[in-house]
């Protein structure tokens, strides 16, 4: 287990969705702003000097776009909110205000449940079967689209 150094909402330890998650060290109240996002703030044009995809085996990294002109990279700097995992049946969301991320809770949370929130990653270009399997989800939710990936679902003709 990782000890946080500020936050007593939270521990993080071993996930049986991806490598560290981020857990209630206490019950939680709904709309609770549990921890705020930080890292390196970066120019999105930066990320692939940092992060290339192409030599991955499978996408990951400490990655939150803020805006078209912001990202947050947790890898630098960052804190125990890098280790949240993502859900596609998530209990918490991210917030963005005035170019700050903090994560909340979106339901009640138990004392021990791992926070996770939808990372919706978006993605430019056709999605191919290549691509799903890069950005594989782990969530293991009932509901589970099996990606990480933000894919809308075919407009209705």
């Amino acid at each position: 287990m990782i000890k946080t150094k500020k936050n007593s909402l939270i521990e993080v330890r071993r996930s049986k969705i991806q490598g560290h998650g981020v857990y209630a060290a206490r019950k939680i109240k709904k709309e609770k702003r549990i921890i705020e996002y930080i890292g390196e703030r970066i120019h999105p044009n930066e990320e692939v000097n940092r992060y290339d995809e192409d030599k991955m085996k499978r996408h990951h990294t400490f990655l939150f776009e803020v805006d078209d002109k912001l990202t947050i990279d947790a890898n630098v700097g960052g804190n125990e909110a890098r280790f949240i995992n993502h859900s596609c049946d998530p209990n918490c969301e991210s917030v963005n205000e005035e170019g700050r991320i903090y994560i909340e809770a979106i339901r009640i949370i138990e004392k021990g449940e791992e926070f996770t929130y939808d990372y919706n990653y978006e993605f430019e270009g056709r999605v191919t079967k290549k691509e799903k399997e890069f950005y594989h989800c782990r969530c293991g939710a009932k509901k589970c689209r099996g990606t990480i990936l933000n894919i809308k679902p075919p407009k209705k003709k």
